[in-house]
C-alpha cells in the first residue's frame, strides 16, 4: 500500500522560508569565523581595579606628579592618624625634583610605586617608547628610595593591551582604582569625603592625590580615615591587598577610558 503525504502549498512555504534561514545564518557564521574571537576575552596580564576579598581591606593610593606644597601634609595626616600602610605613585620627574619628600615617604614606610616618566598616554606611544619610559622611571625611583618598585600606575590612567603586555614583561603590575574620589576636580571637601566613603568597599583600590592643584584632599582626607575605620576597614598596601589574593582584573582593551590622574604644571590643562 502506497501512503502519500500531502503538504499544502502554505506549509511548504513556511518549510522552504525557515531552510533557507537556517542556510543563511551557517553561511554568516561560517564567514565571520575569523571575527568571533574578538568577543572572547584574550589571555594576557590584565590591569587590577580591586580584588576580591571578603576582608574589610582597603588600599588608599595617592599619586604626585607636581608640587610641593600638598604632599607632606597628607604624608602629616597619615603618620597622625595611625595609617601606616598607604601606597604612593611617583612621577619621576617629580621624585627627581624632590627627594627630601620621597625620603619623607620611605622614612614613614609607606609603598612606593611608579607613575611612570613623561606624563603622557602610553597607548599613543611605540613599544620601544613605552619600554624607556618605563625603565628611565624605574631607575630614577629605584636610586632615589633604594628599592625596585613593582607596581605601575599609567599616566591618566591611559593603556592598551601593548601596555600590558610591556609592563608584565618589565616586572610590573599595572594598578588603577576602583574607587575615584574625584579630588582632581576640587568639588570640596565634602563632596570627597561622601564620594570615598560611600563607594568604599572591601578590596577597594581608592585614587586620591597628593599633587599641588587638588586643593582640599589633605582637608578630607582625617574624615575619610575616621568614618572608613568606623566602618570597621583597616589599610593596607596594594601589594598586600594582591598578594596571595584572587585578583580582580579589569579586561584588557585598546584603550580604557578613565578620568585625569594627576596634575601638571599647566593649571589650564585638562590633565590636571
Amino acid at each position: 500500500m502506497n501512503v502519500f503525504y500531502v503538504l499544502n502549498g502554505k506549509k511548504l512555504k513556511h518549510y522552504l522560508i525557515m531552510l533557507l534561514a537556517a542556510v543563511f545564518t551557517v553561511g554568516v557564521i561560517y564567514a565571520e569565523r575569523g571575527n568571533i574571537t574578538v568577543f572572547k576575552q584574550e589571555p594576557g596580564p590584565a590591569a587590577i581595579y580591586k580584588v576580591d576579598t571578603d576582608q574589610k581591606t582597603l588600599a588608599l593610593t595617592f599619586d604626585i606628579s607636581w608640587g610641593e606644597t600638598r604632599a607632606v601634609p597628607i604624608i602629616d595626616i597619615l603618620q597622625q592618624k595611625g595609617v601606616k600602610k598607604a601606597t604612593f605613585f611617583l612621577s619621576s620627574p617629580w621624585a627627581e625634583a624632590h627627594p627630601d619628600i620621597v625620603k619623607k615617604i620611605v622614612d614613614a614606610g609607606y609603598e612606593i610605586g611608579s607613575h611612570g616618566h613623561k606624563h603622557d598616554n602610553y597607548s599613543q606611544l611605540t613599544d620601544e617608547e613605552i619600554r624607556k619610559q618605563i625603565r628611565t622611571a624605574h631607575g630614577i625611583l629605584s636610586e632615589l628610595t633604594g628599592r625596585s618598585p613593582t607596581l605601575l600606575r599609567l599616566p591618566n590612567g591611559d593603556f592598551d593591551k601593548r601596555v600590558l603586555k610591556i609592563a608584565d614583561e618589565l616586572g610590573y603590575k599595572t594598578i588603577q582604582w576602583d574607587t575615584d574620589s574625584k579630588d582632581w576636580t576640587n568639588p570640596g571637601v565634602e563632596r570627597i569625603v561622601s564620594t570615598v566613603v560611600s563607594r568604599a568597599h572591601p578590596g577597594d583600590i581608592v585614587l586620591l592625590h597628593a599633587s599641588d592643584s587638588v586643593k582640599q584632599t589633605h582637608e578630607a582626607l582625617p574624615t575619610i580615615i575616621d568614618e572608613l575605620r568606623a566602618k570597621g576597614y583597616t589599610f593596607v598596601t596594594v601589594t598586600e591587598l594582591i598578594t596571595g589574593t584572587d585578583v580582580k582584573g579589569g579586561k584588557a582593551q585598546e584603550q580604557q577610558p578613565a578620568p585625569p590622574t594627576t596634575t601638571a604644571p599647566a593649571p589650564t590643562s585638562p590633565d590636571i
